[in-house]
Parts: structure tokens; C-alpha cells; sequence
């Protein structure tokens, strides 16, 4: 097979890189956590020096779980539904979660998506939407009569907290009934991201992540018209010793909700 190339990916976009390297490191793992072989292909068929990024671990796979329980969790209650996945990247969450019924949406700036249409397999229910996530015109590609999930996978710390809260407003209006799912950091990763900025190697600085949220902050996304509901996804424990106990540790009080990077189920009625 060929090697397309995608060095020409940079800023937020760089960053499907980084995360497609995390979970494809962990899925070859003998003991990996998360089985994902499309992964793995994907990565080796792009030119890319991955040692960019420096040391992986399993937080990506860990956070690709828990999106991929709640998927099938809501697919198996709306079968025929439209998954919409926002800024996806290089996610292959699609060949993961697929019942044979339901459709997708992959919705990324076209570099990106130029990439997914070269290197995946294609499918009559998997459409892809070339644009920014903030450019609200995604959802008229929207088939919402059998029910629509929403995700936005590892987007929203890199916008503002205008911007996130703006368009989770605007899906609630325009999917009465449907769910949206997302991941933050808390307060004190963003003000270091802003600050300093992560240097994940001598090669590497992760971009700023200026919005930050936490599961204590819940009532403010409650008071968003048309939203019904607000719930916190656990992560699964992980592998090895200390993942697990740090896990388990962080849900033990309310008090530590601050200090979590919650995924956050949103559902609209």
C-alpha cells in the first residue's frame, strides 16, 4: 500500500496525529486496552515521525472508550440514528461502533478529511462534511428522524468558552431529543496550556487549550434553553497499577470534581 504523506498538518489539526499515535501505540499492545487494527493501519500508512510527539500512553485510548460505550449505548436504543462526529481527525471510532444500520457524519477542515477519503474505506453510511465544526451549516447534512449523538472528541479545550457554549445552544435547538458528548480539562491544565504551553517533547508543544470545564459546573449547562439533562461519564480503570488506583481515587468525593477531565453527556429535549 501506498504512504500518503501528512506533514502538512499543523495547529489543532496536527493533533489527530498525535491522538491516532496514542491509540494505535496502545491497540498493538499485547496487553493493550482498546482493540482497534483500523488504527494501527492508519498510522503506518502515513509519513509522519511519530517519535515527534515523544512518550505515549493510554489516556487517548482510555477517552476513546468511554465516547465509543456511550455511542453504543445510545445506538443501541436508536439503531437507524445519525452519529455526528465533530472535528473528528483521524478518529476511527466509525469501524469501532458500527450496528450495520446507523449513519455517519465525520465533520473536519477538508485537509483533514482529503486524508480519511485517501487512506479509509468507504461507506455508503459514512459521509463526510468538509468545513469547521463552527460553521453551523453542518447540521442541515443532518438526518435526524431516527435520533442524532453528537461527539465532539478531544475539540472543545481548544476553543472558547463562548464558542462551546454558543453551539451546544445551537444543537439543542436543532435536535430536540438528540445527545451531545464531550471532553474538557480542568482550570489548571488550561491556565498551564495558556502559560507554557505542554511540551510533550524537545519536537512537540501541545496547542493552547483556553476552555476548561469541570463536572461541578454542571448547573451552568443545565440552564442552556433546551437542554434536559447533564451527566458524567466514568473512564474505565485502565492497565497496570497506578492508572487504575489514580481512577478510582478521583471519583471517591464531589470535592474532586474540580480536578477531573470529565467526559460529559449532554441531552437535549
Amino acid at each position: 500500500m501506498s504512504v500518503i504523506d501528512a506533514r502538512h498538518l499543523g495547529g489543532v489539526s496536527e493533533t489527530a496525529l498525535l491522538t491516532l499515535h496514542q491509540r494505535a501505540t496502545e491497540a498493538a499492545r499485547p496487553d493493550g486496552i482498546i482493540d482497534d487494527p483500523m488504527a494501527i493501519t492508519l498510522r503506518d500508512r502515513l509519513d509522519y515521525d511519530y517519535e515527534h510527539f515523544g512518550r505515549t500512553h493510554q489516556a487517548t485510548a482510555l477517552r476513546a472508550l468511554v465516547f465509543d460505550a456511550i455511542t453504543r449505548d445510545y445506538l443501541a436504543r436508536h439503531p437507524r440514528a445519525t452519529v455526528v462526529a465533530l472535528a473528528e481527525g483521524l478518529q476511527t471510532s466509525f469501524w469501532r461502533v458500527d450496528n450495520g444500520e446507523m449513519t455517519w457524519l465525520s465533520v473536519d477542515l477538508e485537509p483533514v478529511i482529503k486524508l480519511r477519503q485517501q487512506l479509509l474505506p468507504a461507506s455508503a453510511r459514512l459521509r463526510q462534511c468538509a468545513q469547521s465544526a463552527l460553521d453551523h451549516s453542518w447540521m442541515d447534512a443532518v438526518e435526524d428522524t431516527d435520533g442524532v449523538l453528537i461527539t465532539a472528541e478531544g475539540l472543545f479545550q481548544y476553543l472558547t468558552e463562548d464558542v462551546v457554549i454558543n453551539l451546544i445552544a445551537a444543537c439543542a435547538e436543532r435536535f430536540p431529543n438528540g445527545q451531545l458528548v464531550f471532553d474538557s480539562v480542568p482550570r489548571v491544565l488550561s491556565s498551564y496550556s495558556q502559560r507554557r504551553g505542554f511540551r510533550l517533547s524537545e519536537h512537540y508543544t501541545s496547542p493552547p487549550m483556553p476552555f476548561w470545564f469541570t463536572a461541578d459546573q454542571y448547573p451552568r449547562l443545565r440552564a442552556i434553553p433546551g437542554v434536559r439533562a447533564v451527566r458524567e461519564l466514568r473512564y474505565p480503570a485502565g492497565r497496570g497499577r497506578l492508572v487504575p488506583w489514580v481512577t478510582r481515587q478521583s471519583y471517591r468525593s464531589a470535592q474532586l470534581a474540580r480536578f477531573r477531565a470529565p467526559v460529559t453527556l449532554v441531552e437535549f429535549s
